[in-house]
């Protein structure tokens, strides 16, 4: 059995032991099958739904937030050019597209459903970096803990992470997505610090330079259009002791024919242009371009879809990854 697929890793007899490798191609293909499946079918069920007035009076999940959302769903014309014109490696179309999608981030059949059912393996995994990096206590929390989200959207990673006791600050340059995510938290009670910025403007104040713990950005950088940039900013807000984690997708043909193609423009489980795949990068690339940062990658696993409908590590990067590491002792 492996550990996880890292491409290198000087702990690896101390990774939890999580896939084999009779994790075959066959039963990888088929868990993608099975889960195009499952969404298309709910995807049906929720299109022929919208008609009914009660269905589409409680289809937003952010309940008792619509005229705030509403208020600030114009796509980011004032708060938005501002941080464009900070030098922001932001993709001001990719901030549109998630504003014009704000009252969906808590719907768990709506356009965020792929995100929804990805999310559980997300936390696993940011929680496995933690553990590694000895941020977690006995009980296997955050308390106390300085952790930074980077492109939260709407909160779906945040939340889980706030409630394991971290002291989080939460990120997005979508002004809808940032009130999606304060309505939600405020229904929860969760001290969440949301902030309508980017990683360049938040890492240029000084009292955020070397302060977190963790940062992690998940299913962002393949929103970026200066990744070198992207990971500097990180890299400033980051403690000499701390660990990033990031998840994307690959750059690969099976990413290309699904993720891209079969998701967005014939299953139209995603909003079509979503993603640019010119935008997606290897784990090889990915882990050369953190370490120029001066960040050592330790941990490479891929992610995809079970039989149950949602999704687990594994071996397999072809489409779906994450990495993670620490600065290079010495770096600054």
């Amino acid at each position: 059995m492996r550990c996880c697929a890292q491409l290198y890793c000087p702990s690896r007899k101390n990774h939890t032991k999580i896939v084999s490798p009779d994790t075959t191609k066959a039963i990888f293909i088929k868990g993608y099958l099975n889960q195009i499946y499952r969404m298309v079918k709910v995807g049906r069920k929720t299109s022929a739904s919208t008609s009914d007035p009660k269905t589409a009076r409680a289809g937003s999940t952010i309940a008792g937030a619509g005229s705030t959302i509403a208020e600030t769903g114009s796509t980011i014309a004032g708060a938005g050019s501002t941080i464009a014109q900070t030098g922001s490696t932001i993709d001001s179309q990719d901030i549109a597209r998630f504003d014009a999608l704000a009252q969906e981030w808590w719907d768990p059949n709506g356009a965020m459903r792929p995100l929804h059912l990805f999310t559980p393996v997300r936390i696993d995994y940011l929680l496995r970096t933690a553990r590694h990096a000895g941020l977690t206590n006995k009980a296997g929390r955050l308390e106390n803990i300085e952790v930074l989200d980077i492109g939260c959207g709407g909160g779906l990673l945040a939340e889980p992470i706030a409630r394991l006791g971290a002291k989080l600050t939460a990120i997005d340059a979508s002004e809808g997505a940032i009130a999606a995510a304060k309505a939600h938290a405020s229904q929860q009670n969760l001290a969440i610090d949301y902030r309508q910025t980017s990683s360049e403007i938040l890492a240029a104040e000084q009292e955020y330079q070397a302060r977190f713990d963790f940062i992690y950005a998940s299913e962002v950088i393949e929103h970026v259009t200066d990744r070198p940039a992207f990971l500097a900013a990180m890299v400033k807000m980051l403690k000499p002791d701390g660990v990033i984690a990031i998840t994307t997708i690959n750059k690969s043909l099976p990413s290309l024919l699904l993720a891209k193609f079969a998701a967005e423009y014939l299953l139209r489980i995603v909003p079509a242009g979503t993603h640019q795949f010119s935008q997606f990068v290897s784990p090889q690339t990915l882990r050369a371009e953190c370490g120029d940062a001066g960040i050592l990658i330790d941990d490479i696993t891929g992610f995809a879809p079970d039989l149950k409908g949602g999704f687990r590590m594994t071996s397999m990067t072809a489409i779906n990854y994450g990495l993670s590491g620490q600065l290079r002792q010495g770096f600054f």
